[in-house]
């Protein structure tokens, strides 16, 4: 299609449905180009600064005219894009969504004051907002009782930012900011008022991050269905969620005081998937004599049991978000040292292993500030090793070896 084909709100009889350059009214006159590729469902939507692929770039507090969506279709006729991804701090999407209905929605706001979101009348069916590192408080008006019966509501981020008032979602997904495994303490989910009462309940943690302490479910009163995703402690307090229906655990290293399957009188459906291995086997036990006494009428399975050393391979350095490249740089560097840990025999020799780690990356482009973090991260770990620690060394030791060898 002609690149110079403009799209707005009522500029054509027809749906658009095929691939090809449209021109937008989106910030104003002509101010974007759409390339819409055979296939795709989804927009993403963000400043020219932020991380990651955008179609449309769009400063965070620009007002966006999201009717010059609204002649695009699926081919099926449905509304496209089905899918959007917006970094930004437009909150008319929410009006836009009133007429517009909207499949799934992740909304990353930069909002420097508190704020009150309306989206009593949107009808957008998953909702995700992920919440940086700001002091502002964010207030979700949530949609009516009809919409909200089918919506799928998921916080990530600093989730202690965030409140909610109106009808319930029918299912509530959290995935707070943990913080580094350094911390000797748990990880409190904040007060999530009037959410308590949610039926559908997921939390979401990093498999080898800080964990998150499972006393928070005695605020949760009415759960029938709860799904684990990561690293957890104090998991004795599922026990006093007899009403639930449906449990799933996923990618956790530690299942230390999972209750018996049996405390669960109505559950019906449960899967373990890629949990540690020395619990696994007694789960799998557990479940083949609860076939024998009352068969599950859902899916029930434990598979993919892991060993420790899996965890940390897998999961245990702190590269998985840096690109390909460095991420393959960083790991053999990371691989080397431990070798020569595990070779040496003084503190000295520590001292140099660690020092060739942290020079090694004086003069490799892309060492930003999370780039920094992450490696400050690596020499805490390779400084706890049992090599490191049979040395004699120490986190400040460790520390200040990295400190005097970097120029990031």
């Amino acid at each position: 299609m002609d690149s110079r084909n403009t799209a707005t709100d009522n500029s054509v009889d027809a749906p658009l449905t095929g691939p090809g350059s449209y021109l937008l009214d989106l910030t104003g006159p002509g101010s974007h180009t759409l390339v819409r590729s055979l296939g795709v469902g989804s927009l993403v939507i963000a400043p020219a600064a932020a991380a990651g692929k955008s179609d449309l770039q769009v400063a965070p507090d620009l007002r966006i005219n999201w009717a010059v969506f609204n002649p695009f279709a699926t081919p099926a006729g449905s509304p496209w894009p089905r899918v959007i991804h917006y970094t930004g701090n437009d909150q008319s999407i929410f009006k836009w969504a009133h007429q517009r209905p909207i499949e799934q929605l992740t909304w990353v706001p930069g909002l420097d004051t508190d704020t009150v979101v309306d989206a009593t009348g949107s009808n957008i069916r998953t909702l995700a907002i992920q919440l940086g590192q700001t002091e502002a408080q964010l207030q979700l008006l949530l949609p009516g009782q009809e919409i909200a019966a089918n919506l799928h509501l998921g916080v990530s981020g600093d989730i202690s930012r965030f409140s909610a008032q109106g009808p319930l979602p029918r299912s509530l997904s959290l995935a707070p900011e943990t913080g580094s495994r350094r911390e000797t303490t748990a990880f409190q989910l904040p007060d999530m008022g009037e959410l308590h009462g949610v039926h559908d309940l997921m939390l979401v943690n990093k498999p080898m991050a800080r964990p998150i302490s499972l006393k928070c479910l005695s605020r949760f009163k009415h759960l029938k269905s709860l799904s684990l995703y990561g690293n957890f402690v104090d998991l004795e307090a599922l026990a006093a969620q007899s009403q639930l229906q449906d449990l799933q655990l996923r990618y956790m290293p530690s299942l230390a005081g999972l209750p018996a399957l049996s405390c669960w009188p109505t559950l019906d459906g449960f899967i373990a998937f890629n949990v540690e291995e020395t619990a696994g086997k007694h789960l799998r036990q557990q479940l083949k004599a609860r076939s024998q006494q009352r068969p599950w009428s859902g899916h029930a399975s434990v598979s993919q049991l892991r060993k420790p050393a899996w965890w940390e391979s897998e999961f245990g350095r702190p590269f998985s978000a840096w690109p390909t490249r460095l991420a393959k740089q960083a790991n053999e560097a990371y691989d080397s040292t431990l070798a020569a840990l595990a070779a040496a025999r003084t503190r000295a020799d520590a001292e140099a292993a660690l020092t060739r780690f942290s020079v090694r990356f004086n003069t490799l482009k892309g060492i930003e500030t999370s780039e920094r973090d992450d490696l400050g991260e690596a020499i805490w770990q390779l400084g706890r090793s049992e090599h490191a620690l049979r040395l004699g060394v120490n986190d400040d030791l460790a520390q200040q070896w990295f400190d005097a060898a970097r120029d990031y």
